[in-house]
Order: structure tokens, then C-alpha cells, then sequence
């Protein structure tokens, strides 16, 4: 007697928790505006990092004429100056914020979308101004080649802070980013590679920054953005997977047609997967993921990751379905208890029916359908739903019911599938399994922690940054889909405009014939065909 009420004690204490956890995680849910303003900073610190960097690597010979705006130098202050006053705007918000200050949303968003613009800007002046420090910096290499006999400087061991010359002579990568050589860029590549697999995340960015910024013809550019966006990926804290998922993003911007597309497509989908909640609770991201993986099907309908594709796409429609159907259930008991409802249960069950026809609980949506015509007064819709429940879901909980109901609208029994009566049922998940994930509160999904050249386990060989390490940048191993296995809508832009890297251009729905032209829509238009409308 005592050992089952100490049982029932903890699983009590259990319980507590595991609604004080629940509570938490909805009082710290992802995209809040804290978030939103923290991944703001860190994006506006890079950029000074990289602006400060590529500053103190030119010659020390300025021009002097501070009103000249061809000066690279110049330019590139003024781009401080501007990340300085931004960088005020978001303190300010986040000020507010924590004090729990009132503030307009729309504050919000403008500053937003001035730091993704400032990062445009900024990422097209550091590759334009590159050529520049290349030149200041052939002094240095000359001194450097007259100096080989030097003592080599103390190296700092673990992480820096002053990796690109501001931290004096003992930095640990000082030399090999204060000056540039030929073949240095993939060095650096090879370098910063490694950081990111010991889990120096910040350092192996800055590396594979300064070859973006320094090197601008490298043949390692585009898989070093796209290096940039792993690490983040692969930190996987929340702050870190929304900034992979804009760096995914930007990278498809830069380079739609690159044969890794639709990985880096994949990838941007697992980074929402990734902040998924319970289907009680908020499901931003779990629509957020379901759309880009029905872009990336449609983009590239043959795709070798297709079966995973489609995988991940169930996955996400069930946490989807199952959140629908629980709304419905609570405005069934609003009606229930003659405080209306019945409209939006319907149009939840509706929903489910017509967008996610695989889910694993139909049986309850068709049935609980049904039942609402019945109480409607039209007994012909309900036989509908309750003959769907008895001949496609014989094995479910349900059908017995479906049976009662059919008898007392006096509608003949039909006979069950007999490929439906084999088949197995859905899986659900016992009463333990369901108390830990509800403690966790993450949804049940499988998603790749792997990204897309450099993989989780730091000992790993044979990840695509090892081949394009070995073959100078290249990819061998990854062929591109031919064309005509692909369906690419043209970029469109309005007349007179021109296109701006790192925003996504104005798109029109995709032809019927697959089209030839060389650039793809961006992952984030998603045709209305496939994403609908909420009821």
C-alpha cells in the first residue's frame, strides 16, 4: 500500500513538472522579440568583426580625404557608422523589451529588415572592396618573406578574440589572415573546417568569412557561405538554428542553380523542424517546415532525397493534423455545452480531411464529422463519414461506433476494405512515452543534426568539405538534376529594378512546361496551390 502511494506520489510530482516545463516553454517561445532582437546583435556584431577586419588589413597609407566615398576605406567606415546606429535601435527595442515597456510591432519589423539590409550591403562591400586590401596587403607580404628567419611568435591556444591582426602579434591566425598569398584561401578553408568540427563555431566563421571577404574569386566562396550556414546549424541552440536558416536562405539567393540546392533546401525545412513544439501547442514552424518541403518537391519533383523529403512532409502533417483536431475537439466541447462551436469544428475537421488525408487518427476526424451532421439534422452527410470509418479504418477505434450510428440512421453497413484490414495501424505512444515527451515538450520528429558539407561527428571522414578540400573546391561527387527533372519559375522583377542579393525577388506561379532559364524562385515562395488558406 505504501509503495503505490509513493508511485502515485511521483508521478503526481511528475506531472507538476511537467506543467511547470509546459509553462515555460509557451513563456519562452521561439521567434519571440527577445530572440528576434538577439539574433539581430549577433548578425550586427559579424558584420563590425568583418568591417573592423577588412579596415585594419589595408595599407595604413590613407588617402586622408574623409569626403572621399571612392576611398574603400572610407566606404567601409561609413558601413561601421551605419551598424553603430542600428545596433542602437535594436538596444533600445531590446531595452524595452525586457523591461516589459509598450512598443510597436512594427518598430520591430522595420529595424529587422534594416539589418538585412545593412547585411547585404555590407557582404557586396567587403567583396567589392577586396581587390583593395589585396593590394595594401603585398607590403606586408614582402616584410613577411624578408623575415622567414624570424622566431615564430607564441601561439594562444583555444579560442580569440583578435584573429584578423587587432589582437597583437600572439593571435593564433594572425599570419594567416593578415596577408594574402596564393593558395591561402583554401588553406584558410581546411582551418576554419576544423574549428567548426572541435566546436569553435565563432572562430571557424570568421575564417571562412575572411575568405569570402579577401578571396573574392576563390573557387571555395560559395562553400564557405554555405560552410557559414552549417555551423550555425550544427551549434543548435534556438538563436543559432534561425540564423541557419537565414544563412540557408541567403546562399540559395547567391546560388540558386548550384547542384546542392535541394539539400540546402532540406536543410532549411530541418532548421524549423527543429524549433517544433507539440501539436498542443504553437505550430509556427511546424507550418513554416511543411511549406518548404512542399517547395522543395515541387522545385525539384525528382529529386534523390525525395522518399526523405516526403518522410519529413508526413511527419510534419501529422504534428499539423493532430493540433487541428485537438482545436476541434475544443470547440466540439464549447457545443457541447451550448457555447457554440460548431462552425469552427467543422471547418478544424474539414481541414484535416482535405490537407492531411495520411493522418494517423482519420477514423476520430471522419467520425466526430459525422457526428456533427447528425446533431445539424443531416443524417445523409453523416452516413458519409461513418461509411468512410467502417470500409477504410476496420481496425480503428471508431468502426464499432460508425456501426451504431449507421443502424440508427438506417443506412446498410458496408463491407470492409480488404487491403485496409490488412494493413497495420498507426503507432501511438504509450501513457510513459507521452509524460516524457510532454516533460521535454519537443515534437516527436526525426530530423538530420548533420549539415550539409560538415557533419555532427568531429572525427567524421569523408564529409563533402573533406572531397572539396581535396579537389581544390570541387564537388565531384555531386551531380546537378538535368533540367528537364527540374521545375524552375523563372526570377521575376518588376520593370525597371534590379535584383538585390540577399532579398527574395517578386516570383510568378511556375510555367507547365518545365522552364530552361539557369535561376530558380528562392525557398520561400511556395505556390498558394500548395500552402491554402486557414479556415
Amino acid at each position: 500500500m505504501q509503495s503505490r502511494n509513493f508511485a502515485v506520489l511521483v508521478l503526481s510530482l511528475i506531472l507538476v513538472f511537467s506543467c511547470g516545463v509546459a509553462v515555460f516553454a509557451q513563456a519562452t517561445g521561439e521567434g519571440s522579440p527577445a530572440q528576434r532582437l538577439t539574433v539581430m546583435r549577433q548578425r550586427l556584431d559579424s558584420m563590425r568583426r568583418s568591417l573592423d577586419s577588412a579596415i585594419a588589413s589595408m595599407n595604413a597609407k590613407d588617402s586622408g580625404d574623409k569626403k572621399d566615398v571612392d576611398d574603400p576605406a572610407t566606404r567601409l567606415r561609413g558601413l561601421v557608422q551605419e551598424v553603430s546606429s542600428v545596433s542602437k535601435d535594436v538596444d533600445d527595442l531590446r531595452g524595452k523589451v525586457d523591461r516589459a515597456e509598450r512598443y510597436d510591432t512594427k518598430e520591430l519589423d522595420r529595424v529587422e529588415a534594416s539589418v538585412t539590409d545593412l547585411n547585404t550591403r555590407v557582404q557586396i562591400a567587403l567583396q567589392s572592396t577586396a581587390s583593395a586590401r589585396t593590394a595594401d596587403s603585398s607590403t606586408t607580404t614582402t616584410t613577411t618573406a624578408k623575415n622567414v628567419n624570424a622566431p615564430t611568435p607564441d601561439k594562444k591556444k583555444g579560442k580569440f578574440l583578435g584573429i584578423f591582426g587587432r589582437g597583437g602579434g600572439n593571435d593564433k591566425y594572425a599570419d594567416l589572415t593578415g596577408t594574402t598569398a596564393p593558395g591561402r584561401d583554401r588553406e584558410l578553408f581546411e582551418v576554419a573546417a576544423k574549428e567548426v568540427r572541435k566546436g569553435n563555431y565563432d572562430t571557424g566563421r570568421l575564417l571562412f568569412n575572411t575568405i569570402i571577404t579577401t578571396y573574392p574569386d576563390s573557387p571555395f566562396l560559395a562553400l564557405s557561405k554555405l560552410a557559414i550556414a552549417d555551423s550555425f546549424y550544427l551549434e543548435g541552440a534556438t538563436s543559432s538554428l534561425i540564423q541557419a536558416a537565414q544563412a540557408y536562405q541567403d546562399w540559395l539567393t547567391f546560388f540558386p542553380t548550384d547542384p546542392l540546392s535541394d539539400r540546402v533546401m532540406l536543410k532549411v525545412a530541418e532548421t524549423e523542424m527543429r524549433q517544433m513544439g507539440l501539436p498542443d501547442r504553437e505550430v509556427p514552424h511546424a507550418r513554416k517546415a511543411e511549406q518548404r518541403l512542399k517547395a522543395l518537391l515541387q522545385q525539384f519533383p525528382k529529386t534523390p532525397l525525395r522518399p526523405e523529403v516526403e518522410a519529413r512532409l508526413n511527419q510534419v502533417q501529422e504534428n499539423l493534423a493532430t493540433h487541428e483536431l485537438a482545436v476541434a475537439r475544443f470547440y466540439i466541447g464549447r457545443y457541447e455545452h451550448k457555447e457554440g462551436g460548431l462552425k469552427g469544428a467543422q471547418n478544424r475537421l474539414n481541414e484535416i480531411i482535405t490537407k492531411y488525408p495520411n493522418f494517423c487518427g482519420m477514423d476520430e476526424v471522419l467520425f466526430r464529422q459525422g457526428y456533427l451532421y447528425i446533431q445539424v439534422e443531416e443524417p445523409d452527410e453523416a452516413a458519409k463519414y461513418f461509411t468512410r470509418v467502417v470500409r477504410d479504418y476496420p481496425n480503428g477505434d471508431y468502426v464499432e461506433k460508425a456501426k451504431e450510428e449507421l443502424q440508427k440512421i438506417g443506412v446498410p453497413i458496408p463491407e470492409p476494405d480488404p487491403i485496409k484490414k490488412d494493413m497495420p495501424q498507426c503507432e501511438h505512444q504509450g501513457m510513459m512515452q507521452n509524460l516524457l515527451t510532454q516533460i521535454t515538450g519537443s515534437a516527436n520528429i526525426t530530423t538530420n543534426n548533420d549539415g550539409v558539407l560538415i557533419s555532427r561527428d568531429s572525427k567524421a571522414k569523408g564529409d563533402l568539405i573533406d572531397e572539396a578540400i581535396v579537389n581544390q573546391g570541387q564537388l565531384r561527387t555531386v551531380t546537378p538534376l538535368p533540367v528537364d527533372q527540374r521545375r524552375q519559375a523563372p526570377r521575376q522583377f518588376p520593370q525597371g529594378t534590379t535584383p538585390t542579393p540577399g532579398k527574395p525577388p517578386a516570383t510568378t506561379p511556375a510555367a507547365t512546361t518545365p522552364s530552361t532559364q539557369p535561376t530558380t524562385t528562392p525557398a520561400t515562395t511556395v505556390p498558394s496551390s500548395l500552402t491554402g488558406t486557414k479556415p
